[in-house]
């Protein structure tokens, strides 16, 4: 069904470029393309200069997404966890439990008390993805890192409703993520801050999960992160965005050639996550001086099954000179563990690669166990 999908997607951009000289490209094209740092399929200028999305709502006139939508409002804040939530081993379990308990806490996280050590210099700033929130995000993940010695910190970013750009899903009382990721950049360099100013440290780790990874990317780059980070572990992250399977492609080509399809399609998926298309004005300019800057270590793990950040490989980042990157595939060395998009946040495997980049002194062994997409867990609730 995804091959038919796929291929009914390029065939359908196949007979839209027919009379205007552009080939619709493959999703290995789209990777190269990537890449190489050009635009989809060969566009010559962005998503704003093109005409589909100039305004685009944060009340600037700035082509945030290249979306074309433009309600005029700014997307998103940013809110503190509280009760804190029991631990989870399945990701279809911690995402219900998020949903009626939006601002829950993962366990683990938020001891505003811990205070870094010797063996464990920098604090773990955790950032959960797009639809997502702190509690179903790190569920698994967190208790695990205290117990590893880590002082974790939390909190739900991009919080929008429908009126500021969230799409539909920010209904839902736990799903956050949905706001302009440059707000939530400047969310981020908040928090970061607070964490600093709390535990006493000069630099922290940050663990994040798809968007959460390019926005701790762009909080590097341009809000103020780069002296302040020193190890970014990042799950399925959007670095340079996403096809959704060719589809978000195929609207980045249609709006290139003057036609606002992704503004619509916004309205239901958020402004985020029109952004984290591939040839977004966010994703270009996120990419536009190299993928990574120097000081900063790079874990990237990506999964095969991936069915959000795909072309999977579009995760994978490239080094600049002064910066190191472990580019990992899940499955490399354990095929049994067929971790999906979420999932892969709740793969003992995944867990294990995160504590020996944070920890690399704690000589955490290398998991290897089954893991499914949509359930995680082991395959159990």
């Amino acid at each position: 069904m995804k091959n038919a999908v796929s291929g009914a997607t390029f065939a359908l951009a196949m007979t839209l470029s027919c009379g205007v000289g552009a080939a619709a490209p493959t999703e290995a094209d789209l990777g190269s393309i990537v890449h190489n740092g050009r635009d989809v399929a060969g566009s010559s200028g962005s998503a704003c200069t093109s005409g589909s999305g100039a305004g685009s709502g944060n009340g600037s006139g700035n082509c945030y997404g290249g979306s074309g939508s433009s309600s005029g409002s700014s997307g998103g804040t940013a809110t503190d966890t509280t009760t804190t939530g029991p631990e989870m081993t399945s990701w279809l379990g911690a995402f219900a439990y998020g949903l009626a308990n939006p601002d829950a806490n993962p366990p683990g996280a938020n001891d505003w008390n811990c205070k870094p050590t010797a063996a464990h210099p920098r604090p773990v700033v955790l950032l959960h993805g797009t639809w997502m929130n702190a509690y179903n995000g790190f569920a698994y993940m967190g208790q695990p890192m205290k117990d590893a010695g880590l002082c974790t910190f939390t909190f739900n970013y991009g919080r929008s409703n429908i009126i500021e750009g969230g799409g539909l899903g920010s209904f839902l009382p736990g799903v956050m993520g949905t706001g302009y990721i440059q707000d939530s950049s400047k969310q981020v360099a908040a928090f970061v801050d607070r964490v600093l100013a709390a535990t006493g440290a000069g630099e922290v780790d940050i663990v994040a999960h798809s968007q959460g990874g390019a926005l701790a990317n762009w909080y590097t780059k341009f809000d103020g992160g780069a002296a302040k980070v020193k190890n970014l572990v990042t799950f399925g992250a959007t670095h340079h965005g996403t096809s959704l399977d060719g589809i978000g492609a195929l609207g980045r080509m249609i709006n290139n050639m003057g036609i606002d399809i992704l503004g619509p399609i916004e309205i239901f998926v958020g402004h985020a996550g029109i952004q984290q298309t591939i040839g977004s004005d966010f994703v270009n300019t996120l990419n536009a001086k190299g993928d990574t800057i120097a000081g900063v270590d790079y874990t990237v793990v990506g999964t095969r099954y991936d069915e959000i950040t795909n072309p999977y490989e579009l995760t994978f980042l490239k080094a600049v000179p002064g910066a190191t990157v472990n580019n990992i595939t899940l499955q490399e060395g354990c095929e049994q563990d067929i971790s999906d998009h979420l999932t892969m946040l709740y793969s003992p495997r995944a867990l294990s690669i995160a504590l020996r980049a944070l920890d690399p002194a704690g000589n955490h062994p290398l998991a290897c166990t089954f893991n499914p997409w949509v359930v995680g867990g082991g395959g159990s609730i």
